[in-house]
């Protein structure tokens, strides 16, 4: 017997810590090893003051540091944040941006300011 879950949009929305907002943007992601740096651009979208979903033709763990950096619409100034591999499915990976050091809250304040000028949430 298949049971169908529907969800209403004010449901989805409660169920997240932050609204998401549908974007395209480049981004780059710094990939950091033992003895070299990777840069890897990528596309970026899905975005909120807690994390980013982005495409990269890259590898990456689930739980890996990595930094990203992006322009976020409507702000003259890139923004590099540290994040966090979340999820993946395929080459499409969930990042969380971290918060653990003051130079890292800043840069959420920064994205989180960037996002008062953004307007389009996706529904459920």
């Amino acid at each position: 017997m298949a049971v169908n879950v529907v969800v209403t949009e004010s449901q989805f929305l409660q169920t997240r810590r932050f609204r998401r907002y549908k974007l395209d943007v480049p981004v780059r992601v710094v990939k950091q090893a033992e003895d070299k740096v990777r840069y890897i651009d990528g596309r970026g979208n899905e975005l909120n003051e807690g994390g980013l979903a982005v495409n990269v033709g890259v590898e990456l763990d689930v739980d890996e540091l990595v930094d990203v950096e992006f322009t976020p619409p409507y702000s003259g100034e890139p923004i590099r944040a540290r994040a966090c591999v979340r999820n993946r499915d395929g080459y499409r990976y969930g990042l969380e941006f971290l918060a653990e050091t003051p130079d890292d809250c800043e840069r959420v304040m920064d994205i989180r300011t960037a996002l008062q000028a953004f307007g389009k949430v996706i529904p459920n």
